[in-house]
């Protein structure tokens, strides 16, 4: 199956050398480009996209708005990977929020870019262990806890959502918990059912929010 994917960006040399290193992929092609938010999304309204990578810091609507809007409405619409130039940057935290599959720094390697694409495709989330913690740790202590929060988990999905909000992989936390990957995947599953989360990132998000993870 071939990959469709919507470049967002705001920076001609950028955008275009991403679409040349999706286009030398044989699983995908770029079905569109924009240069701000309400292209994007007026691009998305004549294209079909499996994975848009949408750069947050843009004139007219930025990337995290235009996330929101992509996502807000109903039906499964595209997997969104955010690009930001700075790994503690408040812009790609709020996107994460707004249902974005992952982030990526601009700079990151040719092949690490192509390899989030076909993550996030496969319905998992881009949630590297370096970036994304030193983002959290950063943005985190800022956000408010809730009063006693329920938490409707077994102590063994409490503490595979731990593992998960420190962006290790099913692999990892089978390794840590002595579990089968197999098993820790069935975990992953019941967690996000029973907090009525999409994917992984809003697993982070939510252990975040709800004071699962010490604060630094």
């Amino acid at each position: 199956m071939t990959i469709r994917v919507f470049v967002v960006d705001d920076q001609d040399l950028v955008r275009t050398g991403t679409i040349m290193v999706i286009q030398a992929q044989g699983d995908m092609t770029v079905v569109g480009e924009a240069r701000d938010g309400l292209e994007a999304l007026a691009g998305l309204g004549k294209v079909v996209a499996d994975v848009v990578l949408m750069d947050v810091r843009m004139p007219l609507l930025d990337g995290v708005e235009a996330t929101r809007r992509l996502l807000a409405g109903a039906g499964a619409g595209p997997k969104v990977i955010v690009l930001t130039t700075f790994d503690l940057d408040e812009y790609a935290f709020a996107a994460l929020r707004a249902g974005a599959s992952g982030f990526l720094l601009k700079d990151a390697p040719a092949e690490e870019i192509v390899a989030a694409v076909r993550t996030v495709h496969e319905g998992d989330a881009v949630i590297a262990p370096s970036t994304t913690r030193r983002l959290l740790d950063h943005v985190a202590p800022t956000l408010p806890l809730p009063a006693d929060p329920p938490i409707p988990l077994t102590d063994r999905e409490r503490e595979v959502l731990q593992h998960i909000a420190q962006g290790e992989t099913n692999a990892e936390i089978a390794g840590r918990l002595f579990l089968s990957e197999g098993t820790v995947k069935t975990h992953v599953g019941r967690i996000l059912a029973k907090l009525h989360l999409r994917d992984r990132v809003q697993a982070v998000i939510w252990a975040y929010e709800h004071g699962q993870i010490p604060r630094i």
